[in-house]
Formats: structure tokens, sequence, C-alpha cells
């Protein structure tokens, strides 16, 4: 096995890397800017803000339940190098109407941009992982895709950062001008990113394009054709419970560190850009644990190490000081007890999930002909979106019951637990 990091140095992956690279960037620069701007900005109630983060959450997530059958069918029948371009195209039609949102403070706006940057990527989803095993050798599907995922979480890292930082306040209001230009000169990066992609057409067993339109029907029929086969259906519901917790962290993260630990948007972005580089981490050190082997054996402990950071995170929050009237900075933050011991334990959280789930991905993509992979990858996508959408639901009522944010923690260290016994199953079954 070569050291993955040689495929940085080849078209037919390179191209494609930037691409995903650009848009996972874009799509956290344009969300962390929203966010930031309304909880902080706009909004002044705790459960409103909390509800805000899980609807937008939600309309993201939305999309590829519905559209996944679609964007599955159409990714093993077409060129997935045409698709790439047609989307990133749409990408920047998209963030000319986010722009404006950012400018005139308009939630309705931002609302529809974020749902139609979820249909975005459900369309480019299935691309990024089907085309792996089109252009890379055997041996190096395990080490693409921890690529991919780590330079996902890097670009994260780097949208959430970037995001956070032009959102301003200024005369005693927040503006968010420069995110606006920013995110329409990302998108404009990523479609020329987008055009260097080999081409990947269909491969010669693939079924001719016939699109079935009637969306509930194509996935049902999508995942029962994959669902039925038993390693694809532990794989892929071991990854549902992976983006289901994802998910409840993902959307309380701003609300959290706003409302149960009393800091500002500096100490959210650290959070959120944490938990970026624990994932980076984990999705490279699996590699080379596996040495490029597709195996969920490290899957089942990773999945404990994570509902045990989270039950750790979750005793600490609850033991925070009560916020005070003024919000702390970074600095203030960092400079209270424990504050390091709150970082490492999302940290941790962050590194077990990408040693979780990366080889999940490799297993999908590499266990069934390449005819069939975008379209199991989208069976993936739909299960995936509907375990968050329902997590989204689940955490939208408790908010509305008295829930606080801090409980829903004890949500996600619950679902770890399934998800490592899925794992363990999974291992047995295939390993």
């Amino acid at each position: 096995m070569q050291d993955s990091a040689h495929l940085l140095r080849t078209r037919r992956f390179l191209p494609l890397f930037v691409t995903q690279f650009l848009g996972a960037f874009n799509d956290n620069l344009f969300r962390t800017s929203m966010v930031m701007l309304v909880i902080y900005g706009i909004y002044r109630d705790a459960t409103q803000e909390a509800t805000f983060s899980a609807i937008a959450g939600g309309l993201f997530i939305l999309p590829f339940f519905l559209l996944s059958a679609l964007s599955g069918q159409l990714a093993d029948s077409t060129d997935k190098a045409r698709i790439v371009r047609i989307v990133k195209s749409a990408e920047i039609l998209i963030m000319l109407f986010g722009a404006a949102g950012l400018l005139w403070h308009s939630v309705p706006l931002l609302l529809l941009a974020l749902a139609a940057m979820g249909v975005h990527s459900t369309f480019f989803g299935p691309i990024k992982y089907a085309i792996l095993p089109q252009h890379l050798d055997g041996d190096e599907v395990l080490a693409g895709t921890g690529l991919v995922e780590a330079g996902t979480y890097v670009a994260i890292l780097g949208g959430t950062i970037v995001g956070g930082i032009l959102v301003v306040e200024d005369a005693g209001g927040f503006h968010a001008q420069y995110a606006a230009l920013g995110v329409l000169i990302v998108s404009l990066l990523g479609r020329v990113a987008g055009q260097f992609v080999p081409s990947a057409p269909p491969a010669g067993d693939a079924p001719p394009l016939k699109m079935d339109w009637h969306i509930l029907r194509a996935s049902i029929s999508l995942v029962n054709a994959t669902l039925h086969i038993p390693r694809l259906f532990l794989a892929i519901i071991s990854i549902s419970f992976f983006w289901a917790m994802g998910a409840v962290l993902a959307a309380q993260f701003p609300p959290l560190v706003k409302n149960a630990i009393g800091a500002d948007q500096t100490v959210a972005t650290l959070f959120l850009g944490t938990f970026s580089i624990g994932v980076a981490i984990g999705s490279v050190a699996v590699n080379r644990l596996l040495k490029g082997s597709v195996s969920a054996r490290f899957s089942p402990a990773s999945a404990l190490a994570m509902g045990l950071f989270v039950l750790d995170l979750f005793r600490r929050v609850k033991g925070w000081p009560a916020p005070e009237a003024e919000l702390r900075d970074l600095h203030a933050f960092l400079d209270m007890p424990n504050a390091w011991m709150i970082v490492l334990d999302l940290l941790g959280v962050a590194i077990a999930g990408g040693m979780f789930v990366v080889p999940l991905y490799a297993f999908l993509t590499t266990t069934v002909p390449k005819s069939e992979t975008a379209r199991t990858v989208a069976a993936n996508n739909i299960v995936n979106s509907g375990f968050m959408v329902a997590a989204t639901l689940v955490l939208t009522g408790s908010l509305q019951f008295g829930i606080t944010v801090a409980d829903t923690l004890l949500i996600v260290a619950i679902a770890s637990v399934m998800s490592a016994w899925l794992a363990w199953k999974l291992h047995l079954a295939c390993d």
C-alpha cells in the first residue's frame, strides 16, 4: 500500500478532492455565517434560537431524503464528471440568493438558499464516493475515501472559522457583507476545479438512463434493493446512527455555547472547528491502522469511545457556571477551569467518529459492482437523511417540552451504543 498522500499528486483524484473541498468549505462558510448572524444578530430568545438551528439542519437534510433516488439513478447512468460540472454551476446561482439573504438579513432567503444547497449536495454526494472505485485501484479506495473525509472536515473547519469571522459586529449590529462576497467567490472557484475532473462514464453493465420521477416509489425501490443485503443493511444503519448523532451535535453547538456555556460566537466557532479537526484526524488515522484494507474491526470501539466522550462532555456542561449577563469571549472561556477538558472531549468525540465512519463508507463502495456504487451511496443517503431528519424532529420536540440543550447530549450518548452494536454485527459478518 502506498502512502495515501500520493493520490493528491494525480489528476484522477486531485480535481475531485479540490472540488469536494471547496464545496464543503462553501457549505459551511454559508451555514456558519447564517447561523451566527441569526442567533447573535437577529434572534434574542434561547428556545427560538435552538429551534432555528434544528429547523435549518432539517431543511438542509430533507433533499437527501427526497431526491437521493434520482441522484443515484442519474450518477450510475451518466458521466459523473459532467454531473459535477452541472452541479457546481448551479451552486453559483444558489449562492447569489444566499448572499442576498446575508446582506438583507432575510431569514426566508437564507433558508431558501440553505435548502437549495441541500439539493446541490444531494446530487453531488453519490458522485464523490462512487467515482473513487472508478478512478482508483482497489488498495487505494480506503485511502481515497479517508482523504475525501479528512479534506471535507478540514474544509468544514476552514468554512466554519471564516464564516464566524466574517460575521462582524459594528455599531451595535451584526453584518455579513464579507461572508456574502466569500460564498460567491468560493462557488466560482469550485466550478473551475470541477472542470478538471476526469471523465467517469457509466460502467459497461450500467443500466440505461431511465429516470423514475415518482420520488416516493423510486426511493422505496432503491432502499429495498439495497437493504435486503445484510452486510449493506448493517453498514448503512451504522452510518445513519452516526449522522443522526452528528446532526444533533452540529445543530446544538451554537445555542449550547451561547445559552449553556454563556460564550460568544468565537467559542461556537472553536467548538465547530475542533469537531472538524477531530474527524479529519480520525479519517486519516484509521487508514493507517487498517493499512488500506476495508474492515469494520475498529468501528465498534470507536462508537463506544464517542459515547464516553459525549457523556463526559454532558457532565462538564451540566456543572458549568451559570452564564453571566455578558457573553464570554474565547480568551475568557479558555481561562475558566475545565474549559480545555470540554475542548478535548469534543476532539475525542470527533476523532472516534472519523475512525468509525470512514471504513464503512469504503465498505459501501467496494462490495458492490461499480455500476451500482452511486445507487448504493444514494440509498445510504436516503436512510442517513431519514435518521437525521428524525433526530432533528426529536430534538425540536424535546426543546419545546423543556428539555435543555445540554440534556440533548444524552441522546447522542445512547445512540452511540446502538452504533457500536451494529458495527460489531457488521464486523462479525464480513471481516
